[in-house]
């Protein structure tokens, strides 16, 4: 009996360590081994917690997680240095630091490319100051935005980020159809202290697969 409760035991220890290791293993191979050594870091670090969300759940993530960094590697990884990335049941949340607003809003971006991604929450903080009143002009289009998003039945607000600096509003997220696009840019466009609107926003089926 107690030879059999140490088998038991170990087989458990075995098969938690085994685990996250595998599913490195199996993105490794997805990613064709050319992601940074930021990214396997990452993708250590999602495959930790797989005992509380489920293996598939855990792989979903960890792509995203991967995505995510490898995009801003490529595009320019000084930029983005101060930039923490967490994926948890394809919810992104990013924290940090980075040098001005431009910055802040290509990081949203860049995070809703992949596939599997629900909601984007963006915490970074950004060095630049602008003016009280600039600040305040921009904090009161982007929150007339999104009140006017959650109030349209039409429109699945959590799918979007209102980000406006110095009076351009950027626009990203997915939209289920070019009508619920359209709605978002109509929106954005009537707003008052919106000067300029950018649109990053893309259609759910021409996501990539």
């Amino acid at each position: 009996m107690i030879h059999f409760k140490m088998n038991l035991k170990n087989k458990t220890k075995m098969h938690s360590f085994t685990l996250p290791i595998l599913i490195i293993i199996i993105l490794g191979f997805l990613l064709n081994g050319c992601a940074p050594a930021a990214i396997t870091a990452g993708i250590a670090g999602v495959a930790a917690s797989e005992s509380e969300k489920g293996l598939g759940t855990t792989i979903n993530d960890t792509i995203i997680h991967a995505a995510i960094t490898e995009s801003m590697f490529k595009k320019d990884v000084n930029k983005f240095l101060g930039v923490k990335i967490r994926v948890d049941d394809g919810v992104v949340l990013l924290t940090g630091k980075v040098d001005n607003p431009q910055i802040r809003v290509e990081a949203t971006r860049i995070s809703w490319e992949p596939r599997g991604v629900i909601e984007v929450v963006n915490e970074i903080q950004v060095s630049e100051k602008s003016s009280i009143k600039d600040i305040a002009k921009d904090l009161a289009a982007s929150t007339t935005i999104k009140g006017k998003l959650v109030a349209d039945k039409n429109i699945k607000s959590v799918n979007f980020n209102i980000d406006v600096v110095n009076g351009i509003a950027y626009l990203s997220g997915v939209a289920r159809t070019q009508k619920e696009m359209n709605l978002v840019l109509a929106y954005t466009k009537e707003t008052l202290y919106i000067n300029q609107l950018v649109n990053y926003i893309q259609l759910s089926e021409s996501l990539s697969q």
